[in-house]
C-alpha cells in the first residue's frame, strides 16, 4: 500500500463504545459448568459486555463512529467513505454500513460492509487506506461492529465463556508528510480452514452431516475447533506482523506497541514470544472486553489512544485473524 501511494494517510481520530451490561465469570459460572479459575487461566478475560435486546450492531457503530468524529475534528458530511466489519449485521441487507449513514447523516459517503470476521477491522483499514492514498477520496470512517452475543450458544462452555459486543472506529484522512501515516498493511484469507471457525446453520450451505463436530452445537451459533484455532491463529499474527514491519522498512525492536486481536490471552503471549518483545510492548484489554470480533482491535486501539499508551510518532502494529481463516496486519506511525 505505502509503495503506491500518492498521499500519506492519516489516523485523525479514533472512537469505541462497549454496552452497559457486563457479564462477568461470577455470572458464567450460574449458566455454565466453568469458574472464574478455568476461565481467567486459559483466556485471560474476567469479563465481557452485553447488548441490549433493542440494541442493533448500527447502533453500537453509530456510537463509536460519533466518538471517533469528534476526536477527529471532521462531521459526518466531510465523509466520504463508510466501511463496517462485522458478521453480526443489523440483517441480511441492507448493509449495516448504510444503516450508519443514515444515522450519523453522513448523506455523501458511500457505505458498505466486509465480511472477514475478526480481521474486518484491518480489511476496512487496507481499502480505505488504498483508495485515500490513491487520491480517490479524502476521508474515509472504518468501523468494526459486532453484537456476537445473538451468536453465542450459552450452554456450550468452551464458546460461551470467550465473547463480547461492542465496536470501534477510525477516522482515516488524507494525511501530511508532518503527520503520522500509515505505512504498511496487508491483509490475507486461507479458506482450506473454513471448518473450524464458524456458524452452521446460518445462510444458505447445507446443514452438516452428523460426523461434522459443529453438529455438538445447536445449529446457528459459533462453533470452534480451538486447538486448530490456535495453532493457525498463531502462525497467521507472526507472519502478518513480521510482513508489514518489513513493508515499512522497521524491526521488531522499532516497535513501540503492538495492539493484537484480543481473542486470547495465550495467543497474544505467543505472538509477543515469537516477535521477541518485552511484555510492556504488548497492549492488552481482553480482560474487561472479551473477544468482540471486528471490534476487538479497534477498541484497543481507541483505548491505547485515549489513556496515552501510544504516543506521537511512535511505531505500532495492529494485527489480527479470523474465521476464514483470515488475517491481517498494519503498521503505522502514530
Amino acid at each position: 500500500m505505502s509503495e503506491i501511494s500518492l498521499y500519506p494517510v492519516q489516523v485523525a481520530g479514533t472512537g469505541s463504545y462497549v454496552p452497559e451490561k457486563v457479564l462477568t465469570n461470577a455470572d458464567l459460572e450460574k449458566l455454565v459448568d466453568t469458574s472464574d479459575e478455568w476461565i481467567t487461566t486459559r483466556t485471560g478475560i474476567k469479563e465481557r459486555r452485553i447488548a441490549a435486546d433493542d440494541q442493533a450492531t448500527s447502533d453500537l457503530a453509530t456510537a463509536a463512529a460519533k466518538a471517533a468524529l469528534e476526536d477527529a475534528g471532521i462531521t459526518a458530511a466531510d465523509l466520504d467513505l463508510i466501511i463496517v466489519g462485522t458478521v453480526t449485521p443489523d440483517m441480511a441487507f441492507p448493509a449495516t454500513a448504510c444503516f450508519v449513514q443514515q444515522k450519523l447523516g453522513a448523506k455523501k459517503a458511500v457505505a458498505y460492509d466486509v465480511s472477514a470476521a475478526c480481521s474486518g477491522f484491518l480489511y476496512a483499514m487496507n481499502i480505505a487506506a488504498a483508495q485515500i492514498g490513491a487520491g480517490a477520496i479524502k476521508n474515509a470512517l472504518i468501523i468494526g461492529a459486532e453484537k456476537l452475543s445473538s451468536l453465542v450458544n450459552w450452554n456450550d462452555r468452551n464458546t460461551c465463556v470467550l465473547f463480547g459486543d461492542g465496536a470501534g472506529a477510525a477516522v482515516l484522512t488524507r494525511g501530511t508528510e508532518d503527520s503520522g501515516k500509515i505505512l504498511a498493511t496487508r491483509i490475507g484469507t486461507d479458506g482450506r480452514q473454513t471448518g473450524i471457525l464458524k456458524v452452521p446453520c446460518s445462510g444458505t450451505a447445507p446443514a452438516p452431516g452428523a460426523d461434522d463436530p459443529s453438529c455438538e452445537t445447536e445449529n446457528g451459533t459459533i462453533f470452534m475447533a480451538g486447538r486448530e484455532v490456535f495453532k493457525h491463529a498463531v502462525t497467521a499474527m507472526k507472519k502478518g506482523s513480521l510482513d508489514v514491519i518489513a513493508d515499512a522498512g522497521l524491526q521488531p525492536g522499532d516497535i513501540a506497541k503492538v495492539i493484537p486481536h484480543q481473542a486470547n490471552l495465550r495467543i497474544i503471549e505467543a505472538i509477543r514470544e515469537r516477535l521477541d518483545l518485552p511484555e510492556e510492548r504488548m497492549f492488552v484489554n481482553l480482560q474487561k472486553y472479551g473477544n468482540t470480533s471486528a471490534a476487538a482491535v479497534a477498541i484497543a486501539l481507541d483505548e491505547a489512544h485515549k489513556t496515552g499508551a501510544i504516543q506521537r510518532g511512535d511505531n505500532i502494529v495492529l494485527v489480527v485473524f479470523g474465521a476464514g481463516l483470515t488475517w491481517a496486519a498494519a503498521t503505522i506511525e502514530w
